[in-house]
């Protein structure tokens, strides 16, 4: 029976071989294959994620969730947004350009296996150091409750919503996402959080609350 990873490659809209090849490299390597986040994911014997393929619109990608700590003298590797602190990514746009980095690809998954095995980490910047949205500020003013409830989530949760609420480029729009996650906040829920309680991989939710019974 094709499993959720086969279903994936054989559904995807686009970057089906180079997806594809993408996975033969990596299987080559000692990782299991897992789906998570709806995604090919490829981890340790000790479930330490490793890297995970994804495609998108003008690319597909192989991305190290702790790529930041691998060395990259030729620069090939790409933070997937400006605010991304552990995770790095290769992207590709044909299986040519695939097979011409195989080595490069390669030498990445070793060296990432064995950043887990060194139990390596990446430091993160504390939360006290991200810029808070002023709308999040004066809904604090104006709720002590809402504001406790916000520093009671956990310092991932909390960069979460303010990288989230920030990233709006209207105020308006700040505004709505504050008050659209108001009672997720209150509920000690992070944005990523399952609320429902349908997803086979709490906390997170995994898309289980859209899928038919």
């Amino acid at each position: 029976m094709p499993s959720d990873v086969d279903d994936f490659f054989g559904s995807a809209d686009g970057w089906q071989q180079e997806m594809r090849l993408l996975r033969s490299i990596v299987g080559d390597h000692e990782l299991t294959e897992a789906f998570k986040w709806r995604q090919p994911c490829y981890t340790t014997a000790e479930n330490k994620n490793v890297a995970i393929i994804s495609g998108f619109k003008e690319y597909c990608a192989l991305a190290f969730f702790k790529g930041s700590l691998l060395e990259d003298p030729d620069g090939w590797l790409e933070a997937p947004g400006e605010n991304s602190q552990s995770s790095r990514i290769l992207k590709f746009t044909s299986v040519g350009e695939i097979e011409a980095r195989r080595a490069v690809i390669e030498e990445f998954i070793r060296a990432a296996i064995e950043v887990e095995a060194a139990g390596k980490t990446v430091e993160l910047k504390a939360t006290s150091e991200y810029e808070m949205p002023e709308e999040l500020l004066d809904e604090f003013s104006r709720s002590s409750e809402f504001e406790a409830a916000f520093h009671a989530l956990t310092p991932g949760r909390q960069r979460g919503f303010i990288l989230f609420f920030g990233g709006a480029k209207q105020s308006a729009t700040r505004v709505a996402r504050i008050e659209k996650h108001r009672e997720r906040i209150f509920a000690g829920k992070g944005i990523h959080d399952c609320v429902c309680g349908r997803s086979q991989r709490l906390p997170r939710c995994d898309g289980s609350h859209s899928r038919p019974a």
